[in-house]
């Protein structure tokens, strides 16, 4: 036979845990979310050009309670500072946050009064992504950076941030 198809069923085994983060990792749902001039190019990520769907985050949620991926694009006020938390607080378990461009992760070229500097002095951060703004490429490399960060979470049990505040 060789190699040839025979048309026996085959046996795949995994465990559960590596199975539901496989399917968490490849279906992350961004909340629908936008600050400053990043979001344009959050925008055209999500476009026919470069097409986040084909890493599964293309299901923009317009409700955090129906999202478990925020990306943060654009700067932050210190005003928007407690929105921001109260969408967060608002996602369920488990959710994951993605800083898109150098205001969102810094405050870039804003260092006053009025902006947050950075984004993690509210919300924990999970992929930061540099630029001003990032290309959409570089957005979706951190969406993988992200996927892969969630395939080597543990599902069941404790997740390394509760861990961390233990």
């Amino acid at each position: 036979m060789g190699g040839q198809f025979t048309g026996e069923m085959g046996v795949s085994l995994t465990t559960l845990d590596k199975a539901v983060a496989w399917a968490r990792a490849n279906s992350l749902w961004p909340l629908l979310f936008g600050l400053a001039c990043c979001a344009i190019e959050m925008m055209a990520m999500s476009a026919s050009r470069f097409d986040v769907s084909r890493f599964g985050a293309e299901v923009f949620r317009a409700s955090p309670r129906q999202a478990d991926f925020m990306i943060v694009a654009g700067r932050v006020s210190k005003k928007m500072a407690p929105v921001v938390r109260q969408l967060y607080d608002q996602m369920p378990e488990p959710k994951w946050v993605l800083s898109m461009g150098a205001c969102a992760s810094c405050g870039g070229i804003y260092n006053n009064y009025a902006l947050v500097q950075g984004v993690d002095r509210i919300i924990p951060v999970d992929v930061y992504v540099p630029g001003c703004p990032p290309r959409p490429e570089m957005v979706i490399d951190g969406i993988i950076k992200l996927q892969r960060k969630v395939e080597r979470q543990k599902q069941f049990g404790k997740h390394a941030h509760e861990l961390a505040t233990a």
